[in-house]
């Protein structure tokens, strides 16, 4: 994944979320963020991968996303999931992946 360093005009609070990102939903499913740009509204590019959840397959989608305050909300997947990540203070993402009825959660450090 090529990923572009925010430009000086990006806020911080935005630019934080650049990078690339891994982590495990529930403790067991692993799930990937590549955050390519960010700009200085707080719109993103992204790629998102991740594992089996549930029921759910694996798979891939790249997008863009919007952060708002502290959380980067990723447009709806093609397979009609949502996901968001939330910037903790400690520098990890709380990554949330809806789908089906069904929700997991997990924590993604930077790479």
């Amino acid at each position: 994944m090529t990923i572009t360093p925010p430009s000086k005009g990006v806020p911080t609070k935005y630019a934080a979320f650049s990078g690339n990102w891994a982590g495990r939903l529930e403790g067991t499913y692993e799930g990937k963020l590549a955050v390519q740009s960010v700009s200085s509204n707080g719109n993103v590019t992204v790629t998102y991968a991740w594992g089996i959840l549930g029921d759910n397959n694996p798979g891939e989608a790249a997008g863009e996303g919007k952060i708002v305050g502290t959380t980067l909300k990723l447009g709806r997947l093609p397979n009609g999931a949502d996901v968001s990540f939330k910037m903790m203070p400690d520098g990890t993402l709380a990554g949330t992946h809806a789908l089906a009825g069904q929700t997991h959660t997990g924590m993604f450090i930077r790479q």
